[in-house]
């Protein structure tokens, strides 16, 4: 049967990249664009932190209002998860590499117009159009991961994949206030440009093409459909913070873009090629490590979320020192899956067991940070290695659950849900557990103080250090709630996660292994 070569994209006699690489399986190039699609990677998961650092500059230089401010950083989000699922099928459809060089392009661009930008406006600008290649790059760098590897050595090059992108998050602020000790704000921008220019080079010479040779006429109204929806729900969750949940500014986009995904998930059912084959959420391993992505990402954004908080204002760090000190997180994360220590984990347990305990190591991170995180950091660091640990061996093994249980050549539609799930479990994590540690918050402030919005806004109405020390404490009680409530998240997930995946992966077995002989008789 013919299948797509993966160095033209058409339909030929080559099977998949295992025929150009011998009897060692996958792309004889495969570590080198690993690296150069982690390279892509991290850029595109920097900018979504780095700019946090840069906010007093921003106000100052441009003028830039609160809500200037505000939408610098979340068009950026906005349009990369809006974009993630249309992204993804695109880079199915018209080719990985294709996709990858034009994510590369637009990113670079949007960089180097957010550099130059003269006025509020502008800078937004840049950023939504950062966004549209930062979606492309997400989806492009995973599809391609798993099309020049092979199943034995996959779950490593996806766990250096993940960590990556843990390395990038943590780095951000770091990196950001670095360049600012030195430049002014719009180097922070400028420093992705050599970057995507080595990028460009990398990825035309070592990169090869695949496409979907099935993929049949563009789905244009799944796609509408899809970025409608998810811009609408992700704007409510991103702006719900701000305006109040229950406000109408938050209500009827959210409404607005749940009917709007409804009916695209009606559209995929019936559509003769669909963006996404909604059959997929039949199969209970694609469900279970769904469950696990979007409980993962839930426990996990909201309960960082938090820390951040806890660091700042508890503890009173500057935003560059709490970087710092949330940094082995995500060295962790990098060091047991640069080892190889999560690959072999995964291929030991398989992938229920490494999910579940990858999962529960990380709830007893949360709960280890929310129950001693306010003393001195030794017990801080304590909890945020156990997170880093279980994030580094759970993420891994979650996106190849994900992916696996897609054909390959649809990877790039399995990387879109992979990050549209992941943004939304974060979305709605730092909602709920925000909405956790607000309640406690309130609950347990003095009579004298009517408002819980923020630890500064009430310590504004309060005289007298008994006072004072009582809204710390209430403060402090708050975010420990938020990230308790976090931490049994992460656990459910991985409890369901695992029963899913493994009630799975049974059947699979039994099948390939076939009917248990019976006992010859004497």
């Amino acid at each position: 049967m013919a299948t797509t070569d993966p160095t033209t994209g058409a339909a030929g006699p080559v099977s998949d990249a295992r025929a150009e690489a011998g009897p060692a399986g996958g792309h004889p190039a495969r570590w080198a664009i690993l690296a150069v699609v982690c390279l892509a990677e991290l850029v595109v998961v920097l900018d979504n932190t780095v700019l946090n650092v840069a906010i007093p500059s921003l106000t100052s230089e441009l003028g830039a209002s609160t809500a200037d401010v505000q939408w610098m950083i979340n068009a950026y989000a906005l349009v990369q998860a809006g974009l993630l699922l249309s992204a993804g099928s695109a880079a199915d459809r018209y080719g990985r590499k294709r996709m990858l060089l034009a994510g590369l392009a637009l990113f670079g661009a949007g960089s180097l117009a957010a550099g130059l930008a003269g006025s509020s406006a502008g800078l937004i600008a840049a950023r939504a159009g950062m966004g549209v290649g930062a979606a492309l790059l997400l989806t492009t760098t995973l599809a391609v991961v798993m099309q020049v590897f092979e199943a034995d050595e996959r779950p490593k090059a996806i766990g250096i994949w993940g960590a990556v992108n843990a390395l990038g998050f943590a780095a951000g602020p770091v990196v950001g206030g670095l360049v600012l000790d030195h430049y002014w704000w719009g180097a922070v921008f400028l420093i992705n440009i050599p970057v995507v220019l080595v990028g460009l080079v990398a990825v035309a010479a070592l990169v090869p093409e695949t496409r979907d040779p099935r993929g049949g006429r563009p789905d244009l109204p799944g796609v509408a459909l899809s970025v409608v929806g998810m811009t609408s729900v992700v704007y409510a969750v991103i702006t719900g913070p701000e305006h109040g949940w229950t406000s109408a500014g938050v209500l009827v986009p959210a409404l607005f873009g749940t009917a709007v995904l409804a009916a695209f998930v009606g559209w995929e059912r019936r559509a003769e090629h669909p963006m996404l084959d909604m059959g997929l959420f039949r199969e209970r391993r694609f469900t279970g490590a769904v469950t696990g992505v979007v409980l993962i990402t839930f426990g996990s954004g909201g309960a960082l979320y938090l820390l951040t908080q806890q660091l700042q204002f508890v503890r009173g760090d500057s935003a560059l020192q709490a970087g710092v000190n949330i940094a082995p997180f995500a060295l962790t994360v990098v060091l047991v899956n640069f080892t190889g220590l999560s690959a072999r984990l995964i291929a030991r347990l398989g992938l229920p067991a490494a999910i579940a305990s990858g999962m529960a190591l990380m709830a007893a991170g949360f709960a280890v940070v929310a129950l001693v995180g306010g003393g001195g950091y030794g017990g801080m660091l304590c909890g945020l290695v156990l997170m880093g640990a279980g994030c580094g061996f759970a993420n891994p093994a979650i996106a190849e659950a994900i992916m696996g249980a897609i054909p390959k050549e649809r990877a790039g539609a399995g990387a879109g849900v992979n990050g549209t799930l992941s943004e939304m479990g974060t979305g709605l994590g730092v909602a709920v557990l925000g909405a956790v540690f607000v309640s406690r918050f309130g609950a347990l402030l003095p009579d004298s103080v009517d408002t819980a919005e923020s630890l500064p806004a009430a310590l504004a109405q309060v005289s007298g250090a008994a006072e004072r020390a009582s809204v710390t404490e209430a403060f402090a009680a708050g975010l420990q709630a938020g990230q308790l409530a976090g931490a049994a998240a992460v656990l459910l997930g991985g409890c369901v996660a695992g029963v899913l995946l493994g009630r799975a992966v049974r059947p699979a077995r039994d099948a390939a292994t076939g009917p248990t002989p019976p006992p010859r008789e004497e």
